[in-house]
């Protein structure tokens, strides 16, 4: 099999795979699923190279065979800036966590109602292990209120967490925040933290970003405390970080 069949057979086999994993997360997350579309749009450029390579062949048209070069290159360009980007992620997720640190921030995430939702679950999970392991920090639970939220991020996180045992005097509420950055700008606000050990807790795809966005307002000394994500999103998520980071990078809110 030649070079351009074997190209046009992956092209192929990762655009159904793109598909299938896109039904995965409606099945497990909801068709509202953010960002989810991003697989379909990978699959339908996908799909279109390799039917466009399948024409080219029994065809011979100067003109596909040129746009499909384009293509290609197009999709060299996105997997090597997917994969510089994924490094530095991947590497905030293997991040240990330093102990005893006096303060910690955990990022909110969505609440639905009242309930937290899988991923904050995870966060508040690690977030009550750490104040097990570490009792003399100082917890910044960081989340407003946003749509289908009966109450705030922040609240949620105080009720699960004192539910889970930490004692309500080691936590503090900020719940105007909806963005990364506002969760650690706001956090600053509420106590200068800027010139202290502090740490970011949220999902592990999140920590590299989150601590960028940090150094960026001038915390001084801050490290990333990552807890677990679901195997199933897990690609979704990266991917979906990537952009984020492309995102706030270009914004001026951090640095690659």
């Amino acid at each position: 099999m030649s070079i351009w069949h074997s190209t046009e057979a992956v092209c192929l086999i990762l655009g159904l795979i793109c598909i299938f994993y896109y039904i995965g997360i409606v099945g497990y997350a909801g068709i509202t699923a953010d960002f989810a579309w991003i697989w379909l749009m990978g699959a339908a450029f996908l799909l279109a190279i390799a039917g466009g390579m399948a024409a080219e062949s029994r065809h011979h048209m100067a003109v596909l065979a040129n746009l499909l070069r384009a293509a290609g290159i197009l999709m060299a360009i996105g997997i090597l800036v997917v994969g510089f980007i994924g490094a530095h992620i991947f590497a905030g997720m293997r991040q240990k966590p330093e102990q005893n640190l006096p303060y910690v921030i955990v990022l909110g995430a969505q609440v639905r109602g009242t309930k937290v939702s899988k991923a904050l679950r995870k966060r508040l999970d690690c977030a009550a292990e750490y104040a097990k392991e570490n009792p003399d920090t100082i917890f910044f639970l960081s989340g407003g209120q946003g749509d289908g939220e009966d109450i705030t991020e922040a609240e949620a996180m105080q009720e699960y967490l004192i539910e889970a045992g930490v004692d309500a005097k080691r936590l503090r509420m900020e719940d105007r925040s909806t963005t990364t950055w506002e969760n650690l700008k706001f956090c600053n606000e509420l106590q200068p933290l800027h010139t202290e050990r502090v740490g970011i807790l949220s999902n592990d795809f999140h920590i590299y970003r989150a601590v960028q966005m940090a150094r960026q307002q001038g915390y001084e000394d801050v490290c990333g405390i990552p807890s677990a994500s679901d195997a199933l999103m897990q690609p979704h998520y990266v991917l979906r970080e990537v952009f984020a980071v492309l995102a706030a990078t270009a914004r001026g809110k951090m640095r690659i």
